[in-house]
């Protein structure tokens, strides 16, 4: 990664990214997210389900964003290679045995055409929960290929590649605090 004569730019290999969403602004989403889920969420002993590898961070500042007493599970999918979703998503490390009745929250790192999510509320739904919704930290409305209902939205974003914050470049870039997209 360098970084570029514009602090607010930087490249990874041969791609330009221009910062995008700062951590300030990020952090801030997250705390109103977490009270929002808080007061949702109270009395209800969720489950949350955080799909790894990009929603680790988010996952980590969500959860301590809530006052709530809770379990969470990880789960390993993989849609993507490079810039681009192939289309397959691919159930690295699966799902809880243990579902039924519980009130599940996914926490997804970003929302795009929706198949990663429709795929993982399709298995959910074996399981009987009482109950599914989403954290998302981006969605992108303009790129969702099924209507799906993302509860809890951080930010929406245009169709543009972004890193940071969790989100890679072939596993590049995941540790940046801001968020970047593409610009070339």
């Amino acid at each position: 990664m360098k970084e570029l004569r514009n602090r607010q730019q930087i490249q990874i290999g041969d791609r330009i990214f221009e910062k995008y969403l700062n951590r300030d602004t990020i952090r801030a989403r997250i705390q109103e997210l977490g009270r929002e889920i808080s007061i949702d969420y109270r009395d209800k002993d969720p489950l949350f389900v955080i799909v790894l590898n990009g929603a680790f961070m988010f996952a980590a500042d969500l959860l301590r964003a809530t006052s709530l007493e809770c379990e969470l599970q990880f789960v390993k999918l993989s849609s993507y290679s490079g810039t681009s979703s192939t289309g397959q998503v691919k159930q690295i490390i699966g799902l809880p045995e243990t579902l039924k009745a519980r009130h599940v929250i996914i926490v997804e790192d970003i929302v795009d055409t929706g198949k990663t999510i429709m795929s993982m509320i399709t298995d959910l739904a074996a399981h009987d929960p009482a109950s599914v919704s989403i954290a998302t930290l981006l969605l992108k409305p303009d790129c969702l290929l099924f209507e799906l209902e993302s509860t809890y939205v951080g930010f929406e974003i245009p169709d543009a590649f972004v890193i940071g914050y969790g989100l890679d470049l072939d596993g590049r870039a995941r540790n940046l605090c801001d968020i970047y997209q593409v610009v070339s």
